[in-house]
């Protein structure tokens, strides 16, 4: 059996809507164990149902560290030590110039970008160095690149997930990866609300996952630092 098609425990966090309900799916119907969270209940409910045993999802808020810690350890518990881990949940703001952005909404975008970035890398990393493998993906975007107008948190944040894998990927011992991926330009909710009605020029999930599912399962520890995209996207 080909490396990339051997089956993995893979942990997706946001994994109820958009890219990340799409890399669930697919990978849960390709063989693989998935592991995923996300902030609401019933979405993960329906997953559940979706998908049966092994998988494993639970309602997590990863800018709750104490929340995130104790559903590592169910996690590592239930099902073992991820291969392939993908921080992939985050927020956006309402369009608005810096300065018109209420304190809150700044600092829960802060909170879930890259903290609870973070918080997922400090909760699972050090198994996965013990397990002498693993892979993990940070996912980025163009405007961790460059800025862009009344996206100024979001821009904040996706630049920082840049410095912050790079800076992961350097203190890695050999054997693992560190990854900061932009996914490309795909029309999700998070896209809706950043470009409006243009959001329907671009790539839906669907269309996405053809290329991106098995871009990911593709990467290793040569690729270890290096700031990728999906082809395409």
């Amino acid at each position: 059996m080909n490396t990339q098609d051997a089956p993995r425990i893979i942990l997706v966090t946001g994994c109820t809507r958009g890219l990340g309900r799409a890399l669930t799916e697919r990978w849960a119907a390709e063989g693989h164990t998935l592991v995923g969270c996300g902030r609401s209940e019933a979405p993960l409910a329906a997953l559940r149902e979706q998908l049966g045993e092994p998988h494993h999802f639970s309602a997590v808020d990863v800018a709750d560290f104490d929340a995130v810690s104790s559903w590592a350890a169910r996690v590592i518990d239930a099902v073992g030590v991820p291969h392939l881990l993908i921080n992939n949940a985050a927020l956006i703001n309402e369009r608005a110039p810096l300065w018109k952005v209420p304190v809150d909404e700044f600092a829960d975008i802060l909170d879930v970008n890259l903290k609870g970035v973070h918080h997922v890398v400090c909760a699972f990393t050090a198994h996965m160095i013990q397990a002498g493998r693993g892979v993990i993906v940070n996912l980025s975007s163009g405007w961790g690149k460059f800025s862009a107008p009344d996206v100024g948190p979001y821009c904040t944040t996706k630049f920082g997930i840049e410095g912050y894998t790079g800076s992961l990927a350097e203190d890695l011992p050999e054997g693992l990866a560190a990854i900061p991926l932009q996914p490309g330009i795909i029309h999700t909710e998070m896209l809706d609300t950043a470009f409006g009605a243009a959001a329907e020029q671009h790539w839906t999930p669907a269309e996405w996952i053809d290329v991106a599912a098995p871009f990911i399962l593709g990467l290793g520890p040569e690729h270890n630092g290096q700031s990728l995209r999906i082809p395409d996207a």
